[in-house]
């Protein structure tokens, strides 16, 4: 169903992340698909999250500018241009989704802005239907556009597992930018504006890592998937990242929800032959699937290829910290 087919109070999530995934971005035989849109998206949920963009008026910012050179260096293959965010900025308007709409300037008249200053004279600001940047500021709706960005367009050239690994350690490779309101020692004491910074990278990380497990979880062998942008597992880290901040693949294991759940509550662990260790006293009732107990001894499912292993001394410390052997 269309939007003008829909009233406005039922848009949902799904509808926004189809549009997501439909917008009209610029083919090239040679380079692929252009990713200036879905790079502008990515900036603005960005800062939406760090509370840079706290209501529903996207001005031409220097803040937003910058983003999006942060994402167009780590993601893009040229370098690049101030018509790089111009085009996309104006031309966003055009899709069919319409959920991204220009307050034009009383200098606007006419053509299309292809530069920062002009596109600063011509447009005021740009604003999203109010439902998508509700579901934007809800951090479970927020994560699902993100991945069915992800999913669609990045990388654009295609989707091998050395492309994400790439991608994921392209942004490892970059710090946390600091906010300036932040002194650099006072970091450990504001763990949350370090997790909104880390939010897209570790959407990339997650990519990554379902992508080597096969989207398969490495506990149960269940792969479960949905179209090209959802499926049932997740790319769980096994040091937290709250603590460590360390989105290397190494760090990273592919778990279905349930034992998500299940293995950051330490209900199991894996020791240093990659099998499973499980708590000695869960009780369970599972009449239509293996109970947890039943998978004790058994290898977990790894990558096919051995470098892209989990870590031993990450598997150590979560043994030694986070599993509840009774």
């Amino acid at each position: 169903m269309s939007k003008a087919q829909q009233p406005v109070h039922q848009l949902s999530l799904i509808y926004y992340c189809e549009c997501f995934s439909n917008i009209k971005v610029y083919k090239s035989k040679n380079k692929g698909d252009a990713l200036n849109k879905p790079i502008l998206l990515l900036s603005i949920i960005d800062l939406i999250t760090q509370d840079l963009i706290t209501d529903n008026r996207i001005t031409i910012s220097d803040e937003l500018i910058d983003t999006f050179k942060k994402y167009w260096e780590v993601l893009a293959s040229s370098t690049f241009k101030g018509s790089d965010f111009a085009l996309p900025f104006f031309h966003l308007k055009n899709d069919q989704g319409k959920f991204w709409h220009l307050r034009y300037s009383s200098e606007y008249d006419g053509g299309r802005p292809q530069t920062i200053p002009k596109l600063r004279e011509d447009v005021g600001y740009a604003y999203l239907d109010d439902e998508l940047f509700n579901f934007i500021q809800d951090e479970i709706s927020k994560q699902i556009l993100i991945d069915a960005l992800i999913s669609a367009w990045l990388p654009s050239e295609d989707n091998t597992i050395e492309t994400f690994l790439n991608i994921n350690q392209s942004f490892e490779d970059v710090p946390l930018q600091i906010d300036k309101t932040i002194e650099s020692s006072n970091l450990d004491a504001n763990p949350r504006w370090r997790l909104k910074k880390a939010l897209i990278r570790n959407a990339f990380f997650r990519k990554a890592i379902i992508s080597i497990y096969d989207y398969k979880c490495a506990f149960c062998g269940l792969k479960v998937t949905k179209s090209v942008t959802q499926n049932i597992v997740d790319g769980a880290h096994i040091k937290p990242f709250s603590q460590f901040y360390d989105s290397r693949i190494h760090n990273g294991i592919a778990l279905c929800k349930n034992h998500h759940w299940a293995f950051d509550r330490g209900w199991f662990a894996v020791d240093e032959q990659y099998k499973i260790i499980v708590s000695n006293h869960l009780e369970e009732a599972s009449p239509h699937a293996k109970p947890m107990k039943n998978f004790h001894g058994e290898t977990i499912l790894l990558p096919n290829t051995e470098q892209h292993f989990p870590e031993q001394e990450a598997l150590q410390w979560h043994r030694q910290n986070i599993f509840q052997s009774r």
